[in-house]
C-alpha cells in the first residue's frame, strides 16, 4: 500500500476502493445469478443482492429496458469500470496506465504475487 499512497492522495484511493468494491460485487452477483435462482436461500446470494440492489435502482433510469434482468448487474459494473478508468483520472489529473493503475487491483495483484513467492520459496 505504501507505493499506492505515495502515488495518489488518500481520498482518491478511498474513492477507487469504494467504486472497485461496488464493481466487483456487481460482477459477483452476475456470476452467482448464472447458477442460482434469484430467490435462492444461499447466504452470499442474499448478501450480494442486498448490497447491489440500491446500485441497480440508482442506475435503472439509464439501463435499457430490453436488457435481460440477469445482465443488469454486469451492465452497471461496466459503467463503474468506465468511471474508474476514464472519468476519475480525468477529473483528478492523473494518467491512466493500465488495469494495474487501479489501486484496489494493484494491491490485490501484489498480495497474490507475495503469497506466491511465500509459498514457492524454499527455505
Amino acid at each position: 500500500m505504501d507505493q499506492v499512497t505515495l502515488a495518489f492522495p488518500i481520498w482518491i484511493i478511498v474513492l477507487d476502493y469504494l467504486l472497485g468494491a461496488a464493481m466487483w460485487t456487481l460482477i459477483g452477483r452476475f456470476g452467482m445469478s448464472l447458477f442460482l435462482r434469484p430467490d435462492s436461500d444461499f447466504f452470499f446470494n442474499k448478501a450480494f443482492q442486498w448490497l447491489t440492489d440500491p446500485l441497480l435502482r440508482i442506475w435503472a433510469p439509464i439501463t435499457p429496458a430490453f436488457l435481460v434482468v440477469v445482465m443488469r448487474p454486469l451492465y452497471v459494473a461496466w459503467f463503474i469500470y468506465m468511471l474508474r478508468f476514464y472519468v476519475v483520472p480525468l477529473l483528478f489529473g492523473y494518467s491512466v496506465m493500465g488495469v494495474l493503475s487501479f489501486p484496489l487491483e494493484s494491491e490485490v495483484a501484489h498480495f497474490i504475487y507475495d503469497l506466491g513467492n511465500l509459498l514457492t520459496t524454499k527455505k
